[in-house]
């Protein structure tokens, strides 16, 4: 084994210094400690929230979505299931009545026919069998009468003014122009202003050359002597700035906050291990001196007590006001019975029993008497069930 090579730990950079070591223990420790409280508020919070949430919000939020639906958005469906679609479709068909309808008729009926034989039908008339006439008795006389006497003015006007214009264009003004303006003024130009203008290029050629090596010969000194003068202002900031606060942050600002960072991290999660068991610890403490006596008290007091209720009161009153219902339900059905045999009985005495019933035999099976087997056609159909029985006698 090679005893002179040193490896860094796991978990550290190579290259740290013994201060980095030294200090990160206790930087550690004053970090848990700083960060301890702050984590198990944080954890505290979460878990009240989770709680709050559980507990509150999400019934919160289902009795809020039951009370919409039944208050708000099922309102709503019936108001435009049963009020706005009737309303719309009616507006649409006295929209389609009253406007489309009157508007299809105005247009066909009215509009159209005015249209057709009051304006287009007297326009059509009014063209074939006036402005056409008009217009070929107009044409034939611009042909026949004005167009020779076009002829005659235009042939006047060339005699008259074109040829003499033309002569003097032609053998006076052009000449005249040519020999004694254009010829003069170009023997001006290539015998005496070119010689002149090219010379004067020359002379000022000449100048700006001189001119530009006298100023690139000075541009280039100064951009020497600049160049010398920046490295010695880049080399001296360099040495005297740059380097330290180079080496500041390599050195020192680098590794601290590095050590400081993954401080904040190990403490976090040391804090969230305590914090964790201070909530498992507490909530242990809270079982055993709650929850453990009304769970209990609930399985020993409140159950049995609760199933002898069921047992013995609920049960048998939710019997009973079963009965009771089927027995108003039956009394209710034989009082409409009773009554509607009296209506057609009393009906029947007053307007008398119909035709068929007469001369035929009676429909259906004829009534009894009460208390007799005798059938009388004219009496009302009693009940099958008496008067002063049970009429629960068969469910019971």
């Amino acid at each position: 084994m090679d005893y002179g090579k040193h490896q860094a730990p796991q978990g550290y950079e190579p290259g740290e210094g013994i201060l980095t070591t030294l200090i990160r223990i206790p930087v550690r420790i004053v970090v848990l400690v700083l960060v301890l409280p702050a984590r198990m508020v944080w954890d505290a919070l979460t878990a009240l929230w989770h709680a709050a949430d559980r507990v509150l919000l999400r019934p919160l939020g289902r009795a809020l979505r039951w009370l919409l639906d039944t208050l708000v958005l099922t309102p709503l469906a019936w108001l435009y299931t049963w009020v706005l679609t009737p309303l719309g479709k009616g507006a649409a068909w006295l929209a389609a009545v009253l406007l489309v309808r009157l508007w299809i008729g105005l247009w066909r009926y009215v509009i159209v026919p005015v249209a057709r034989y009051g304006i287009a039908a007297p326009a059509v008339w009014l063209y074939a069998n006036v402005l056409t006439p008009l217009g070929r008795g107009l044409r034939w006389i611009g042909t026949a009468l004005l167009l020779p006497a076009l002829h005659g003015l235009g042939w006047l006007l060339t005699v008259l003014l074109i040829v003499p214009l033309e002569f003097l264009w032609r053998y006076v003004a052009v000449p005249v122009v040519c020999y004694g303006l254009v010829v003069p003024v170009v023997w001006l130009y290539e015998a005496v202003l070119t010689p002149i203008g090219r010379g004067t290029v020359r002379v000022l050629s000449t100048l700006w050359q001189g001119t530009a090596w006298i100023v690139g010969r000075l541009r280039r000194g100064i951009a020497a002597t600049g160049r010398g003068l920046g490295l010695a202002v880049a080399w001296l900031v360099t040495t005297l700035l740059v380097a330290p606060l180079v080496w500041t942050y390599r050195r020192i600002l680098t590794p601290v906050g590095r050590e400081i960072a993954a401080a904040f991290e190990v403490a976090w999660r040391i804090a969230g291990y305590v914090s964790r068991a201070v909530g498992r610890a507490l909530a242990a403490i809270a079982w055993c001196l709650i929850g453990a006596p009304v769970s209990w008290v609930y399985r020993t007091v409140c159950a049995p007590v609760g199933h002898f209720l069921r047992d013995a009161l609920w049960a048998p009153a939710r019997r009973a006001a079963a009965e009771a219902g089927r027995a108003a339900r039956a009394a209710l059905a034989t009082a409409r019975e009773t009554v509607r045999q009296a209506r057609r009985d009393a009906w029947r005495a007053l307007v008398g029993a119909p035709g068929g019933e007469r001369s035929g035999e009676p429909r259906g099976i004829p009534a009894r008497t009460l208390g007799s087997t005798t059938t009388v056609p004219s009496a009302a159909q009693a009940s099958e069930t008496p008067l002063g029985g049970d009429p629960f006698a068969k469910q019971g």
